[in-house]
């Protein structure tokens, strides 16, 4: 009876090991470089007062991103909640190079009228989900 449990103990052992090993047929994930940029206040932000201004610049933003979205550059974008630095939103964008990337965000009203400015980084991620390359829904 005892070789008996310890012969089940050693057979539940060694299925459970099986069972964490590493599935070698599937791949390691394909890591791709994006670019983070965090939207921050900028110097007119408290010189452009004007409501009616403000809203067509702030139509411009959104119709921007919209159009970035459309087109695959833009695969995230987002405000921040209020914090202690002066970001106020971020887009990842999907481009090969900085250059690149600075020219997509100067294409947008809010931060080529100064009431944002950018801070653009090297971001990486696997290329799923919203990160996949292309245009949505291709």
């Amino acid at each position: 009876m005892k070789k008996a449990f310890i012969f089940s103990a050693l057979l539940i052992c060694f299925a459970l090991t099986s069972f964490a090993q590493k599935d070698s047929t599937k791949s390691a994930p394909k890591i791709k470089q994006f670019w983070l940029v965090v939207l921050k206040t900028g110097p007119q932000d408290k010189v452009i007062t004007d409501s009616a201004q403000r809203a067509k610049i702030f139509a411009g933003h959104f119709s921007n991103m919209e159009r970035l979205h459309k087109e695959g550059i833009l695969k995230v974008a987002g405000p921040f909640g209020k914090n202690d630095f002066t970001w106020r939103g971020l887009f990842i964008l999907d481009c090969a190079t900085k250059e690149e990337a600075e020219k997509y965000v100067k294409t947008d009203p809010s931060i080529e009228a100064g009431v944002f400015i950018t801070d653009i980084v090297p971001w990486y991620s696997e290329a799923v989900g919203s990160f996949v390359p292309g245009k949505p829904g291709n």
